[in-house]
């Protein structure tokens, strides 16, 4: 059984999409053992404690530094025993300490198609640059932002009728689809960096 932590900053769409996808057997061997949020008042977080899942919220105001609350966020990970960790809207680069204790064992969702526009809104970049494709990545994570090694892409066609928010509905469709798999596969050791 993979035990995994999941990461989230906002509504915990797919960290819901993860636990269905868990619930409905669509991922196997698989166990949700925490939620780590850097913003306590996240639907997220709402949505873990209502699955009686463990939650570790936090906001890096209240810490000297990232490597103090980083590794306080290990110290819950190693009580938990976490195998691997999805970030899955996560507005936070995860620092050394936490790379290090899970070098290759960490994933994130990303609503563009990497390498293009990386970072927060790729939504709103796509729209701004007018691209007629955009899309879904799952990578794996390392020091910098959006550039891991890529495990899976999935395209989005952008018409000109579509807005910031039907572009977003047709992403995250494909994201509760996409980001499920890719831990599956994690867990069936089909997928390594």
């Amino acid at each position: 059984m993979m035990k995994i932590a999941v990461f989230a900053s906002g509504t915990g769409s797919n960290f819901e999409a993860i636990l269905e996808s868990i619930q409905l057997k669509k991922i196997k061997n698989v166990e949700v053992v925490l939620l780590v949020s850097d913003n306590p008042n996240a639907l997220a977080v709402t949505k873990a404690k209502n699955a009686s899942i463990p939650v570790f919220s936090f906001q890096a105001k209240d810490y000297p530094d990232k490597l103090t609350y980083e590794q306080e966020v290990l110290e819950k990970l190693t009580n938990h025993q976490v195998d691997f960790i999805v970030l899955a809207g996560y507005m936070r680069l995860l620092g050394p300490v936490l790379l290090k204790a899970y070098d290759g064992k960490i994933i994130n969702v990303h609503p563009s198609l990497l390498p293009a526009f990386k970072g927060k809104d790729a939504i709103g970049q796509a729209l701004d640059y007018g691209v007629k494709v955009t899309g879904v990545t799952v990578h794996f994570v390392d020091e910098g932002m959006d550039t891991g090694p890529i495990i899976a892409q999935e395209s989005v066609p952008v018409t000109m009728s579509m807005t910031r928010e039907t572009l977003t509905i047709k992403i995250q469709e494909i994201e509760h689809r996409l980001l499920p798999e890719v831990i599956q596969s994690l867990a069936n050791k089909e997928t390594t960096i």
